[in-house]
């Protein structure tokens, strides 16, 4: 029974000093200390990085059918007044839906960009298809038969001096608000298409100066999600002594963001392709900033996911012992270091 408790003492692989065999120096407490604060701000480090979470991302074909999409809106027009600015809607259907839902508002601004007025846009078109995608040059011409010999009525030229006394006021607008659309390509454009094309004339007095210049604070496709990037927001073009038509190709991939919680959150990421064609004095079509989408057939899923506790306890074991480790090495090190240099001196003195 003896030699059984002999073997086992012999594979302590912690053996311990006595108590009065045991030296503390300066040097060590200083290392202790070091030591001590390595290790409590890695363990900081180690908990915060196991408390946060992760995304995966996994990929499969889109099979959503017969759901609507969100379309939010934030723009500002600073060189068109509110009361020329219309969205049409279109989509590859080519139907007509009368009961789109839309909550679109728009906000006149004077030069300065600050609100003077609000008002609730009813006038969104859906078109048939055959007139979307770009094909804008004749979009005026099934209204010229509403005014005859060039006659206006009396509200007309009511509209008329405001909008150009708006104009010489350096009046702005800002569309915001949500579309719902077919859950299929097509597009959506803001304009000046919604006037009669004499009382456009009257206006501008050709394409050429209309002014699209515009800022994009935010264009999505559904909510956002954490870490989510949409390319077109704080987007600026403003033209100087020119006008042209704005394109933006965009590329929608449908998906899905699920939270640690296991709450889904369904939206939408995109990516944009930029286009601008200029117009001439001589051009029938009329400036336009359009946005053309078409959906990826492919649905992105991303999750959020925590280590296990178990890697965790890994990592700290790895950590603390690795720092324990070193200090010991370092502490022994400093000790002969200073053992090495005061010997000497006391040999001297000794002689």
């Amino acid at each position: 029974m003896g030699n059984l408790k002999q073997a086992l003492r012999s594979l302590d692989a912690f053996p311990r000093a006595e108590e009065h065999l045991l030296q503390k120096t300066k040097s060590g407490a200083i290392v202790s200390i070091v030591g001590l604060t390595i290790m409590a701000t890695l363990f900081l480090h180690e908990l915060t990085y196991y408390l946060s979470t992760y995304t995966v991302h996994q990929m499969a074909v889109d099979l959503k059918r017969g759901e609507t999409l969100p379309i939010h809106i934030n723009m500002t027009f600073p060189s068109l007044p509110c009361d020329v600015l219309s969205v049409d809607a279109i989509d590859m259907s080519g139907k007509h839906e009368v009961d789109l839902d839309t909550n679109i508002w728009k906000l006149r601004l004077n030069k300065d960009g600050q609100i003077i007025g609000t008002e609730y846009l009813s006038d969104l078109v859906e078109k048939e298809h055959a007139h979307g995608h770009g094909d804008d040059k004749d979009h005026h011409e099934e209204s010229d038969h509403k005014i005859k010999l060039h006659t206006l009525d009396e509200g007309a030229e009511n509209m008329i001096k405001n909008v150009k006394h708006a104009l010489a006021n350096g009046e702005g607008c800002r569309v915001y608000g949500v579309l719902d659309v077919q859950r299929v390509a097509g597009n959506f454009h803001i304009s000046v298409h919604g006037l009669n094309i004499f009382v456009a004339q009257m206006i501008f007095e050709g394409s050429s100066h209309v002014n699209v210049s515009h800022i994009i604070h935010d264009l999505s496709f559904g909510p956002k999600y954490p870490g989510i990037h949409n390319p077109l927001d704080d987007t600026v073009r403003i033209l100087r002594g020119a006008s042209g038509t704005f394109k933006y190709y965009i590329k929608i991939v449908p998906t899905e963001y699920k939270y640690i919680s296991k709450e889904v959150l369904p939206t939408n990421q995109f990516s944009v392709t930029e286009y601008f064609s200029p117009i001439s004095e001589f051009d029938r079509a009329w400036p336009a900033v359009y946005f053309l989408y078409d959906l990826s057939p492919i649905t992105v899923t991303i999750r959020e996911e925590r280590r296990s506790f178990l890697h965790f306890i890994t990592r700290l074991c790895a950590v603390l012992g690795g720092t324990f480790a070193l200090t010991g090495m370092l502490d022994r090190w400093m000790y002969r270091l200073v053992e090495a240099l005061t010997k000497p001196n006391s040999r001297s003195i000794i002689r």
